[in-house]
């Protein structure tokens, strides 16, 4: 049992498994609902940048989780993902930072999970449990 317990790289595994499956979910979503990448072009636009940087959505949601998930360059994949995250706070939920929900909460706690969960494997790595570990 102890050492089943002490299973660093079932447990990056584990890691790389629910955060980029759960981003990767958001990343097909968008790849079904093109508007959505016209609603985050609209965004960018709006703060003076070029529509087209909408597009790097799919490498945060789709590329980047992908790479975490396979084991394959994770901690790049983990980079990815933080800047993705980091853009989303940035474009969407700027209003929310500081407030909570009706549950006392944080209100970006699913965001703030994603975004540390993206850290933890951008400075762990895959393990050695991966397609390429590092």
């Amino acid at each position: 049992m102890q050492r089943l317990l002490h299973h660093d790289d079932l447990g990056k595994l584990i890691l790389r498994l629910a955060v980029g499956g759960l981003i990767l979910l958001h990343g097909i979503d968008k790849l079904l609902s093109p508007a959505s990448i016209t609603s985050i072009g609209n965004m960018l636009d709006a703060m003076g940048l070029p529509v087209f940087l909408a597009y790097g959505v799919l490498i945060g949601e789709i590329v980047a989780p992908l790479m975490a998930i396979l084991g394959w360059q994770a901690r790049i994949g983990g980079l990815l993902m933080v800047g993705n995250m980091l853009v989303a706070f940035i474009l969407v939920h700027h209003d929310e930072l500081l407030t909570l929900n009706a549950q006392g909460g944080w209100t970006l706690e699913l965001q703030g999970m994603f975004l540390c969960g993206a850290l933890a494997i951008m400075f762990m790595g895959s393990g050695r449990l991966a397609m390429h570990p590092d």
